[in-house]
């Protein structure tokens, strides 16, 4: 039996902003289609996307019938939500393949097993869109809402003054006619999103009932902003993104393991599936010893998991461990050369010739004369003399040789001064 999801779930987790009269309701009387609609802006969806599939996954989880919308249409025109300027618009082969990316990774995250009642769909609003004309939309849809109406709308009102195309103004009548068509289609009574769309949502709800004379229902999630205010999935490399090419697994990881305390509380309720009862567990354990990040331990654990693999979250252990506690040679000799790379990047590095480093690379010359990873070769001896120096964790003194049989894939030494200076040695 279906359940009511937003009572049961979501709102001790905090994550009801808006919500129209009847929804709870509805979602006690019977399964319910709801969908979610994302807008193709790039090949991949980043963890700021991540927060309304979480709800698709919640309303399939309560037995529900969930829809992911890829606006292959809306992603045409651009939405002026949230937006200060006008978007640049995507040529179609764009298009094409950001919609291809992000389909691939939404399938990764609801179940679409034909055999369930509620299997989940994926539908690209260009699929309809594309038989209407510009006369036949502005007149079955657009007569049903009023200039007034549509300019009543936040997204529209702060756009005014630095202006706003008319491409823009009619995002919200597309928006809205995606929730008739898939009414119509597949009896979709639900729309979920972000608290920005709330305008867009309504004027979907109040085209269903002006259009097809039903109620519909909807509900929105607060925006994210860390603790500093600051643009949540944003970092100072750039956004966090769901694609591994883009944001590897370490990356992924160490984002979450880096929130504030203050941001770990939300973003546990927000982000993982764990029970109340569980999550006060762990704040309580967090509170007694906040030094061990008990909750971004648990939010990193969980999310690299799903969005990426069991695998990559080894992976991405391993690698903290290696930055950041004690490790050896053999943890870095676990990491392919991507996740190698990742961990490493952004430290000096200097690059030696392979027949150097075959007939024998010596320590001291490593360190000073071929790299300048110290100012002199005197200054290494010293250094190696005091202990200070380790190739690829491991200490070694000034008698050292570095040969192929240090290589990690076959083209990395890792040389490190103390616990927090570290050099990469490039061999090609």
């Amino acid at each position: 039996m279906p359940t009511n999801f937003i009572k049961d779930e979501l709102e001790w987790r905090g994550m009801v902003q808006d919500i129209m009269p009847g929804t709870q309701e509805q979602l006690e009387k019977e399964m319910t289609t709801g969908y979610v609609g994302f807008d193709p802006t790039a090949d991949s969806l980043h963890v700021g996307n991540l927060l309304p599939i979480t709800l698709l996954m919640h309303l399939q989880r309560a037995g529900h019938r969930p829809i992911a919308l890829v606006g292959g249409a809306t992603g045409m025109v651009g939405d002026p939500s949230g937006k200060s300027d006008e978007r640049n618009l995507l040529d179609e082969a764009t298009l094409a393949k950001n919609i291809a990316g992000q389909t691939a990774q939404l399938k990764k995250f609801l179940d679409f097993d034909t055999n369930a009642e509620n299997a989940a769909l994926l539908v690209n609003n260009y699929d309809w869109m594309k038989e209407f004309s510009f006369i036949e939309f502005i007149r079955d849809v657009g007569k049903h809402i009023t200039i007034n109406y549509m300019s009543s709308k936040d997204s529209v009102k702060k756009r005014v003054e630095t202006g706003l195309s008319f491409t823009e103004f009619s995002y919200q009548l597309i928006q809205g006619h995606d929730f008739v068509h898939l009414n119509k289609t597949y009896n979709c009574m639900l729309q979920m999103g972000g608290s920005d769309q709330w305008g867009n949502i309504t004027t979907g709800t109040e085209l269903m009932r002006r259009m097809l004379g039903k109620s519909a229902f909807a509900f929105t999630c607060p925006l994210l902003t860390k603790a500093d205010g600051g643009k949540f999935g944003k970092t100072e490399s750039g956004t966090i993104w769901l694609d591994p090419e883009k944001t590897t697994p370490y990356q992924f990881y160490q984002f979450w393991l880096n929130a504030t305390d203050e941001d770990a509380k939300k973003l546990i309720r927000f982000y993982t599936f764990k029970t109340r009862e569980e999550i006060e567990a762990l704040e309580a354990a967090h509170n007694e010893a906040p030094h061990k990040r008990i909750l971004q331990n648990a939010i990193a654990d969980e999310l690299t998991t799903r969005v990426h693999s069991a695998e990559d979250l080894v992976v991405a252990k391993a690698a903290t461990k290696i930055l950041f506690g004690k490790s050896s040679e053999e943890d870095l000799r676990s990491l392919d050369e991507k996740a190698f790379l990742a961990v490493f990047d952004g430290i000096p590095s200097a690059t030696v010739s392979r027949d150097i480093v075959k007939e024998g690379l010596s320590i001291v010359n490593a360190l000073g004369s071929e790299t300048n990873f110290l100012k002199s070769n005197g200054e290494a001896r010293r250094e190696l003399k005091g202990n200070a120096i380790a190739v690829n964790k491991a200490k070694v003194q000034e008698d050292f040789v570095i040969t192929e049989e240090q290589l990690i894939n076959d083209k990395y030494v890792l040389l490190g001064k103390g616990k927090k200076n570290n050099y990469l040695l490039i061999v090609e």
